[in-house]
């Protein structure tokens, strides 16, 4: 959108020829920004309306990017909006991000990178409780831990309560009455979601990991047990993706925010 079509609209509103609802939706889907390398090749187009549309912005997926280009993409968040959030960072694009924003988060189990808007506005609502099967599966409720937390939520963490220890799960069973959301991480069988959602009437959010021995086939053993759980309702997101987790556990209790 040119400044020339923007001052229209907004004179249009002024005028009373076009509601300020009508203007919202207009500018909900814009502006975007190019990205160019030093030859003027343009590799990233930036959504900086994302949070009008979504309630929380863009996220930079930095695996099979350069580092230059990550810390490019970040700049242009963080000049616009003050903060930005790097997932599925590599060791040497987490260390030019680090070099660059010297008050970023850096989490090197997760491999994110975080750094905070000073706008940030954290959501009023119960903590995302994350919970992980097995120390190995970690990695990923990290993700969705640091995703969570930069999405303006509380976070509590629950590791290493996997059913072949039952009885660990069961010694906090008040932390998951007092969720939000669950978030459970688990990788081999994928049991743990179906016996939280047997256990907390909170909503479910289940990651299946690719942890496992061979006939895990690479997390794909999990997903299946997950998607054919007996706790009903339980949402599945895909193969090592706590950061998918973290955004719907944030779609569901943004909304619970704005209906209490």
């Amino acid at each position: 959108m040119t400044p020339d079509v923007l001052l229209q609209l907004l004179e249009s509103v002024a005028a009373g020829r076009a509601s300020p609802g009508t203007a919202l939706a207009r500018l909900a889907w814009l502006p975007f920004e190019d990205i160019a390398d030093a030859a003027g090749e343009s590799y990233a187009r930036l959504d900086h309306h994302r949070a009008l549309r979504l309630g929380f912005p863009e996220v930079v997926f930095a695996e099979r990017k350069t580092p230059g280009q990550t810390v490019g993409i970040c700049g242009r968040l963080a000049d616009r909006d003050g903060g930005f959030l790097a997932t599925r960072a590599d060791e040497a694009t987490r260390a030019a991000l680090a070099a660059t924003f010297p008050e970023a988060d850096v989490n090197d189990v997760a491999r994110t990178v975080w750094l905070e808007s000073p706008t940030a506005v954290r959501v009023t609502a119960p903590p995302v409780l994350v919970l992980s099967g097995g120390t190995s599966d970690i990695p990923v409720a990290e993700e969705a831990a640091v995703t969570a937390r930069a999405l303006g939520h509380d976070v509590d963490r629950l590791y290493d309560v996997g059913v072949a220890g039952i009885h660990r799960l069961l010694h906090d069973g008040e932390r998951l009455q007092q969720a939000g959301v669950a978030i459970v991480v688990a990788g081999m069988e994928g049991a743990l979601p179906s016996v939280v959602g047997g256990l907390t009437g909170a909503p479910v959010v289940a990651v299946p990991t690719s942890v496992g021995y061979g006939a895990s086939f690479g997390g794909v053993a999990a997903l299946l047990a997950m998607l054919n759980s007996c706790a009903a309702g339980i949402t599945v997101v895909n193969i090592d993706n706590g950061f998918g987790a973290a955004c719907a556990a944030t779609r569901i209790l943004r909304l619970m925010a704005r209906q209490s």
